[in-house]
């Protein structure tokens, strides 16, 4: 019965310290973080591949994309994508389904872009601010 009682006692000890106490875990007011967040993650756009319909198979497009920004493409299509701006020289490499691209540094450009596995696939990345509705969306040479 005294070995069940201190069995108990360990096993209660051991829960309070896993769930409380000092070293940030649960509880704790610590201001060191458990789990460290990945840098800019707040400055990143995602663009999703919707599928191949033409101007439509984007979304947002036109992209903003401001300085201090950085671009992936989610691919939410059934099939594998590539991205590329060809004036720039930028390859996102296959993206499978589900998949993300690589972030890439693609802030205040002004360019279209498409996807080379399906070139009616077409969108756009605008730097400015925010067009005027004037200004239609920065399209490239693959339209929009």
């Amino acid at each position: 019965m005294r070995a069940r009682t201190l069995m108990q006692t360990f096993a209660a000890m051991a829960l309070c310290v896993s769930c409380g106490g000092s070293g940030g875990y649960g509880g704790s007011s610590s201001s060191t973080p458990t789990t460290p967040s990945p840098s800019g993650a707040t400055n990143v756009i995602t663009i999703t591949i919707t599928g191949v319909k033409g101007a439509l198979s984007f979304s947002p497009n036109p992209a903003q994309c401001a300085t201090g920004q950085t671009v992936v493409w989610k691919n939410a299509d059934s099939v594998t994508h590539r991205v590329e701006i060809d004036d720039l020289g930028v390859n996102t490499g296959d993206i499978a389904p589900g998949a993300t691209s690589q972030p890439m540094s693609l802030a205040n450009v002004s360019k279209g872009y498409h996807c080379s596995l399906h070139p009616q696939m077409v969108g756009a990345l605008n730097g400015a601010a925010t067009p005027s509705p004037s200004d239609g969306p920065a399209c490239g040479p693959y339209g929009c």
